[in-house]
């Protein structure tokens, strides 16, 4: 079924809308929150969660692209249960990791949350654009699907060095941007 189909059906408050979406991307919404949480229970949990706030933002919404818009609220809260069982304990996996690397890049704390949610997110997209491909993948692998150093390497045939370097240089490349784009400081 077709995403406006299923946005249709949500739109007609059909059950069959969330028995749609599940079945098209919960394996990839799964994957998404298992790569934070490290746990099969707690990523299923989350997707669970995810259908609920799809069920309940369609309508007003009606997003363009139904798989990110159910990724991203995926991501959200199952970033958000990790940080609430993991508060002030260093916690082992590929999630800390990758969170410590982009939040080298600080945002400016005087935007507006949701106004700064939207801004930054099209700023990304913009510069993610820019970017070659490989190198695109590479920071999509780690910072969205937050996937290890390893199986990228392993997922494109590279290099660990060429893996770590690519990442670095495009976290910087971002900062650059982000700067340039008066997003930070």
């Amino acid at each position: 079924m077709r995403d406006e189909e299923i946005i249709e059906l949500f739109f007609q408050r059909s059950d069959k809308a969330v028995e749609e979406t599940q079945s098209k991307y919960g394996r990839y919404c799964a994957y998404i929150s298992k790569n934070i949480l490290g746990n099969d229970e707690d990523a299923e949990e989350c997707v669970n969660e995810a259908l609920h706030a799809v069920w309940n933002s369609i309508p007003p919404e009606k997003p363009d692209n139904l798989k990110a818009y159910f990724g991203r609220l995926t991501r959200n809260i199952s970033i958000s249960r990790w940080r609430d069982r993991h508060s002030a304990k260093r916690c082992p996996g590929e999630f800390p990791v990758s969170l410590e690397e982009i939040e080298e890049i600080a945002v400016d704390d005087d935007f507006d949350a949701k106004a700064d949610e939207i801004i930054i997110s099209k700023a990304i997209s913009a510069f993610l654009r820019t970017l070659p491909e490989d190198e695109r993948n590479i920071m999509i692998r780690r910072y969205w699907f937050n996937d290890s150093v390893k199986s990228i390497c392993e997922r494109y045939d590279f290099g660990e060095s060429k893996v770590k370097v690519t990442l670095k240089r495009s976290r910087d490349k971002l900062a650059k941007y982000l700067k340039k784009e008066g997003l930070i400081t």
